[in-house]
């Protein structure tokens, strides 16, 4: 009764869709224009991605922080290393260069070589006052830039590790762009437009290589350059999987039926995100080619029974009939594993990839109904497909593979399953090697030039990723105790000794150099003031944090001078490094700082995102068993089977494993990018064999229950789209290896991985196992077939 039940819907969706061809037309065009309409909404992200869910404590501390001091990501780095940059024609070019930044009203704090300041004792007023480092009515004299240049790096430890590496003589200046403006739109527009040219004609001016880096700098060129692959991944999905249709089918129309379907599918995915106000991300960017390699595999199941039907009747009404009932409710289970796929994304508790997991999962079912429809209906307008439209369904070699996999399949089942447990024990083993790697410019491309700027900042600066320390004194003016500055100066002095930290910065710096200037400037006397010192010397330090707009130090403590802050940079480390500086660092504020009297908290933008890569390799486990848990639901309710549930589980685990394997093997780490490769490769290679189990299962209604003719006319008729459409899904994906950024490469070569083993997989194991899961059934006619041959 439930199948006539399907049955009888399916049949009258086909002729509900065949009768209203015009009206679904209609309702599908004015959906694509609202959709387009809302590609208004769109605009790329201008923050970092958040990994770990808004209660998580990490994120906690972090928005504590934020509260406290403000948005730390806000530092821009501009340096060199030219030993000829102290000459009047380069110092002109670059006192030019500061000036004019230091004039946009996107920048609060230029920190530079032209305007830095000393502090000098004022022996009549009893206080430290800032003093220009340079005599701009001197800067003409050669000789008095070369002085300039050995008092910078012998007379100001201050600065050292911050303006300037003294064994390799770089120097470098700071623009703290402003907080409000950081993570906007007008971050864009000053980068691109105000700081990228005038480092331009800086360069032109004095011949000198400039480094850019800083967290504004870097995020603005990745979205810029995102932002161009953006098209690149649409172009070359939708011109790979056009031609790879075209060869198998040698049918324009059928190619370009399926192109408008992508088409009005991307414009579909594009709207989704519009609509919903979500941001492009590097996540949310290849959702449109995503829909385009996975919408592809609906056109070709479509149009290849269309034709199936046709060359079996030549009757273009059945046919089509046939395409919506027979193929419609077996596609609809194929994209709702794949849809499932990508939603149990939605249950990390991750923001981004919530969006990514909803907005892909609704847009894969989207491009299922539009196929579904659109097929039909432009098919049942055009004439009946000629016989070379047909002529690839006899092709030599698709006959000569499936000939060969029936082969197999009836009678080297056993070696299939000892090449399945070897390649399952290799896997395994490589498994155990996989390992979480988490870095905010981990996956931004390695070609881009401000990689090579990273790269010289970590090895003359210690990096560019911000780590915040926070002391809580839980007092008022706790901050400045002399008993507080010891103990967060004997924090940095471990931060110092930790290789892939740079130098501190803290309140505690300007005390040292209260000591240095009290004392006339000599850079002997840069250390704390002694007990006998402190009093008068704290007073003098008070008095030169007064001009807010001149003094860096204002960001260090807190306006009720209950919190400090201790600022340092560290270089592009995984997890494993990270938790061992982590360590390290933990172990000694516990050590010093005592918990009844101190709360010191660990965060900034690196380690959050840290943490949250290895919040998302520990949830995957979860978010997979949970899509094959629902899928294997879904099957159940389906197949009413047990033991086929089990078969299509047990083929399709096997091409995950395999990838983990080879990730373990080569090095390719767990992040935020590969994380998506095993929910996504599991909802679309469970997808063959659903088509092949929904086909077996209709030949066995039509067999008598016989299991073996059965088994090998599903095998038949599904291998020709198995092949087709995992060829398309391979070559597909194996597109986004065109990406600059690592990530998407390491994305897409490791789903066309496991999707080459799906492919074996359903096409040799599934068959397989069916067979001996049936066991007694098969005997029992082998036994009927010899005893009729007996007679």
């Amino acid at each position: 009764m439930k199948n006539t039940i399907q049955v009888g819907f399916w049949e009258k969706l086909a002729r509900i869709i065949l009768k209203n061809r015009i009206t679904i037309l209609v309702i599908l065009s004015v959906l694509t224009v609202f959709f387009g309409y809302q590609w208004k909404n769109l605009s790329m992200t201008y923050t970092e991605a958040n990994l770990l869910p808004k209660d998580h404590i990490a994120n906690k501390e972090y928005q504590k922080f934020l509260d406290k001091f403000g948005e730390e990501g806000n530092l821009v780095v501009i340096g060199f290393q030219d030993k000829n940059f102290f000459t009047p024609k380069n110092y002109a070019a670059w006192n030019e260069l500061m000036t004019g930044l230091k004039k946009s009203k996107e920048v609060d704090l230029v920190v530079s070589l032209n305007d830095l300041k000393k502090l000098e004792k004022d022996t009549i007023n009893e206080k430290f006052v800032l003093t220009p480092f340079i005599d701009q009515s001197k800067v003409l004299d050669p000789a008095y830039l070369k002085s300039v240049q050995h008092e910078l790096f012998n007379n100001l430890p201050f600065y050292e590790g911050l303006l300037f590496n003294k064994e390799s003589g770089s120097v470098r200046s700071a623009i703290y762009i402003n907080k409000a403006l950081v993570n906007t739109a007008n971050r864009k527009t000053f980068i691109l437009q105000n700081l990228v040219p005038k480092i331009d004609k800086f360069e032109k001016t004095t011949g000198i290589d400039l480094r850019v880096s800083g967290m504004p700098y870097i995020r603005t060129i990745n979205a810029d350059n995102m932002k161009g692959e953006i098209g690149l991944f649409i172009g070359a999905s939708l011109l790979t999987v056009s031609l790879i249709f075209f060869f198998f089918f040698r049918s324009f129309r059928a190619t370009f039926i399926s192109i408008v379907i992508l088409i009005v599918g991307v414009t579909w995915s594009f709207g989704t995100l519009g609509l919903f106000g979500y941001k492009i991300t590097i996540l949310t960017a290849i959702i449109p080619p995503l829909i385009i390699v996975i919408g592809i595999t609906n056109c070709i199941f479509l149009i290849n029974k269309y034709q199936q039907e046709i060359k079996l009747h030549n009757n273009q009404a059945k046919a089509l009939q046939r395409v919506i009932s027979k193929i419609g409710s077996s596609t609809l289970m194929t994209n709702l594993t794949a849809a499932i796929g990508f939603a149990t994304l939605m249950i990390t508790g991750n923001e981004l990839l919530f969006e990514f997991g909803l907005v892909t999962s609704i847009n894969v079912l989207s491009v299922y109904t539009l196929t579904l429809f659109i097929v039909p209906i432009i098919y049942s307008f055009m004439p009946l497909p000629k016989a070379k439209h047909l002529y690839h369904l006899d092709k030599t070699y698709i006959s000569t593979l499936l000939n060969v996999v029936s082969n197999i399949v009836k009678g080297k089942k056993t070696i299939v399953y000892i090449i399945y447990a070897v390649l399952f024990a290799v896997s395994l083993n490589g498994v155990r090697q996989m390992k979480v790697s988490g870095s905010l410019i981990g996956e931004m491309p390695k070609s881009a030039s401000f990689f090579k700027d990273i790269l010289f900042y970590e090895k003359e600066f210690n990096g560019v990723m911000p780590l915040e320390i926070m002391v809580d004194t839980k007092k008022k003016k706790g901050v400045m105790k002399a008993s507080t500055i010891r103990k967060m100066d004997e924090l940095q002095n471990t931060i110092a000794e930790i290789p892939e930290l740079a130098k501190p910065v803290s309140v505690v710096n300007l005390v040292k150099y209260s000591k240095q200037a009290f004392y006339n400037g000599n850079p002997e006397y840069y250390q704390l003031p002694t007990s006998q010192e402190q009093t008068f010397i704290l007073s003098y330090a008070k008095n030169a944090t007064k001009n807010s707009k001149e003094n860096l130090m204002k960001a260090y403590v807190d306006s009720t001078g209950q919190y400090a802050r201790i600022t340092t940079f560290m270089k592009d480390i995984g997890t494993d490094e990270m938790a061992k500086v982590e360590g390290k660092l933990r172990k000694k504020i516990d050590e010093i700082f005592p918990k009844e009297r101190f709360e010191v908290t660990i965060t900034g933008k690196a380690l959050v995102f840290q943490k949250g890569t290895t919040y998302l390799a520990h949830n995957l486990i979860e978010s997979l068993l949970f899509a094959i848990l629902t899928i294997a639901i879904l099957m159940l309710y389906l197949f009413r089977s047990f033991k086929m549930v089990m078969a299509s589980l047990i083929t399709n685990i096997l091409p995950l494993c395999i990838t983990s394997g080879l990730m373990g093997y080569f090095g390719i780490p767990l992040k935020p990018s590969t994380i998506l490769v095993f929910s996504i490769a599991f909802g679309i290679s469970v997808d063959n064999a659903i088509q092949f189990m929904a086909k077996y299962k209709h030949d066995l209604m039509q067999n008598k229950g016989k299991v073996k003719k059965s088994v090998f006319s599903a095998l038949r008729e599904t291998g020709v789209s198995t092949f087709y459409t995992s060829v398309v899904l391979i070559l597909g994906f194996a597109t986004f290896t065109l990406s600059s950024f690592s990530g998407t490469i390491a994305l897409g070569g490791l789903i066309s991985c496991t999707l080459v083993f799906a492919m074996f997989a359903n096409l040799v194991v599934l068959p397989s196992l069916v067979l001996t899961f049936e066991k007694k059934k098969t005997r029992k006619e082998d036994l009927e077939n010899s005893q009729k041959q007996g007679h």
